[in-house]
């Protein structure tokens, strides 16, 4: 039962941490060398990653266009964003200004002999293979002095500060709560047990008394 009972709590942290980190914002800092729009099909289980695809089915699959922005890390290292809103949707950034961010990114193209930088601030994965390909939601951008610039993530710190605070008081609620009101119950539960095995442990060593 304790395999169970830490196997139970280890997959739940760690489904936990997973929404967490494909919600929770993340800034890269970029340089964008292009844009582009380009035709995507839903109607499968990927649609979990992306917006705007209600009503799409395997059976009836709708096409939409969708902006994505590519862009370099300092590293070499590429990386692509879908530019869609989220609008009134989960997660809750009420994104609704598409068209501006990707002109802003348009705005943004550099080449590497003369390269601007920028904080693109973001959520989601970039998987290649999974459901045909997933990319993360680019939510704003910001002009930075260099590659090196420091950015810290204030909204992650006070929003994970807040949701440790709002566990631990509802830890020790459920805490108190079992002590005062659950624990004297199974205590008892236990004692009535104990005394009914009693009661038929000395009824059978009567009967081996009276043989």
């Amino acid at each position: 039962m304790t395999y169970v009972r830490w196997t139970f709590r280890i997959t739940l942290l760690l489904i936990v941490a997973a929404f967490l980190h494909y919600t929770l914002p993340q800034r890269d800092i970029v340089r964008i060398v292009n844009t582009y729009e380009e035709r995507q099909d839903f109607g499968g289980f990927g649609d979990l990653f992306w917006k705007n695809t209600r009503g799409a089915t395997a059976d009836a699959p709708a096409t939409r266009d969708v902006l994505f922005i590519q862009t370099v890390k300092a590293n070499g290292k590429v990386m692509v964003y879908r530019n869609q809103d989220t609008g009134l949707g989960w997660p809750p950034y009420l994104k609704f200004d598409t068209a501006n961010l990707q002109t802003e990114a348009s705005d943004a193209v550099s080449n590497i002999d003369n390269p601007k930088w920028v904080a693109l601030r973001h959520y989601g994965w970039r998987n290649t293979w999974l459901f045909g390909g997933i990319f993360p939601n680019a939510l704003s951008m910001k002009p930075v002095s260099g590659p090196d610039a420091q950015l810290v993530p204030w909204f992650n710190i006070v929003f994970l500060t807040v949701l440790a605070v709002i566990w631990i008081t509802l830890w020790r609620l459920w805490r108190n709560f079992r002590a005062r009101r659950i624990d004297p119950v199974l205590e008892d539960i236990d004692e009535a047990g104990d005394a009914a095995r009693g009661r038929v442990s000395g009824f059978f060593d009567r009967l081996r008394g009276r043989r």
